[in-house]
């Protein structure tokens, strides 16, 4: 299992486990604040984004040019910045940790 923590916008740390997908796939599927996902995980509409513990920049990695683009259309975009549907759960981001941007 794959363990991803979520600290939403009012700070609530949200602990959770999966074995495939996204990390957006997670949020949506454990009902976390703030993840719409509304596109469904296509990097389309940015309702997924989130910041990256700073621990984990390296291991999650940059940004595609397509997602830093619909980072450009949302607010608090910062280094960390991630959108979560890009991410994939996998044994290298196993314990990531992000915080939910959105309320």
């Amino acid at each position: 299992m794959i363990n991803v923590t979520f600290l939403t916008a009012d700070g609530e740390k949200i602990k959770t486990q999966g074995l495939a997908g996204s990390v957006m796939g997670l949020a949506v599927e454990h009902d976390v604040p703030g993840i719409g996902g509304d596109c469904g995980g296509v990097c389309s509409c940015a309702t997924c984004h989130v910041h990256v513990a700073k621990k984990d920049l390296a291991r999650v990695g940059e940004a595609s040019e397509i997602e830093k683009d619909m980072l450009e259309l949302t607010d608090d975009v910062s280094e960390a910045s991630r959108l979560c549907c890009q991410i994939t759960l996998s044994e290298d981001i196993d314990g990531l940790e992000v915080k939910v941007v959105r309320e």
